[in-house]
């Protein structure tokens, strides 16, 4: 099934929604059928890991013993992390080892050490299937965390690729003391350990090289000590093989989730408008450290259980079907409006039809 016979004038957002959610499952059933692997989802996804695993190793045992360029290495380490956030992402939907919590909860903790970065899965659970109940409200912690309608400047900028600066902008923005001390106690709660380390050891980075940066245009070279030296050698080592590739495949994953969803004026429950596809050609460099997702997530919206390789591949059907059904591509504009669907002054005059681009 690759195409529609629905008219969309003549559907409601409901019933163009459960459209292209036909559509994208018929699909998903072909490909199944033509490929008899993909059925075999708990071993595919297993494998998966395993592969991106064993590549971040690989390249980070390449770039220790000096058979490897440093950027090379991370970007290679940005990919492969990627992949394990997809696999993340298909756990928090129990796709892999369903009924089996051993393996599963090894999955999940596998994905969480390789992206550090991030906080503990298991709370991420909760936001995110909270963020398909509520796409798009100030109740969506998930996409508000990661700066879905804030307005576009420096603090912006700041927070959608650092998960430390967000939080911290935002202590600074609370008003009260009862606001502030909630904020960090969330912070502790959702980042310990990991994001804790992680960020903790990024900040450490940037501080030592600034300070030596700055001493030498100075022309007053610091002298550390030698256990100072020893500590920053291992962070070295850290930045290039683990914080370095998700400090990137952060803020290629935040900036472009942050700039799909749309936020504030859509109508509750209408998929239609909680997101965009967002797949311009200049967009691919980050596209490529965040596997892909602003071409495929939004279809995730409507077709939630579908593993992230089968939706990859549905991409050019689920496409053509979501245009047709009214879902926007490439709305720049969303930039500008602070991800609201649309500006404040035609929201005033104009109702939301889901259709309008």
């Amino acid at each position: 099934m690759d195409g529609t016979s629905a008219s969309p004038q003549r559907l409601n957002a409901g019933q163009r929604s459960a459209h292209i959610r036909e559509v994208v499952l018929a699909r998903g059933v072909e490909l199944r059928k033509r490929y008899p692997i993909l059925d075999h989802q708990d071993a595919l996804g297993a494998g998966i890991l395993a592969f991106a695993l064993a590549g971040m190793i690989g390249s980070a045992a390449l770039y220790i013993n000096g058979y490897m360029v440093w950027w090379v290495c991370l970007l290679l380490n940005a990919f492969f992390a990627s992949l394990t956030h997809e696999l993340e992402h298909d756990l928090i939907h129990s796709m892999y080892f369903r009924k089996q919590r051993l393996p599963h909860n090894l999955m999940m903790g596998l994905v969480w050490l390789a992206r550090p970065s991030t906080i503990n899965p298991w709370i991420r659970r909760y936001l995110h299937l909270n963020h398909h109940k509520v796409s798009g409200t100030e109740s969506d912690m998930e996409e508000r965390a990661i700066t879905n309608g804030e307005p576009w400047g420096l603090a912006r900028l700041l927070m959608v690729g650092d998960n430390m600066m967000s939080a911290f902008i935002r202590l600074l923005r609370a008003k009260t003391l009862a606001h502030k001390l909630s904020i960090l106690k969330r912070v502790l709660k959702v980042y310990a350990p990991l994001a804790l380390l992680h960020w903790g050891a990024w900040y450490v980075f940037l501080g030592f090289h600034a300070a030596n940066g700055v001493a030498h245009l100075l022309g007053a070279p610091i002298e550390w000590s030698a256990t100072t030296l020893s500590v920053m050698h291992v962070i070295d080592i850290a930045v290039v093989v683990i914080i370095g590739p998700n400090v990137l495949r952060t803020f290629c994953l935040h900036f472009v989730s942050s700039n799909m969803h749309y936020y504030g004026d859509i109508e509750p429950g209408n998929v239609i408008q909680q997101t965009q596809v967002l797949n311009p050609w200049w967009m691919w460099p980050l596209q490529a450290f965040c596997f892909n997702f602003g071409s495929s997530h939004g279809i995730h919206h409507f077709v939630v259980k579908e593993p992230f390789y089968i939706r990859q591949m549905t991409v050019p059907v689920a496409h053509k079907v979501m245009r047709e059904m009214g879902v926007r591509f490439n709305d720049f504009g969303t930039f500008a409006r602070a991800n609201r669907f649309v500006r404040k002054e035609e929201t005033q005059s104009q109702p939301l039809d889901g259709v309008r681009v």
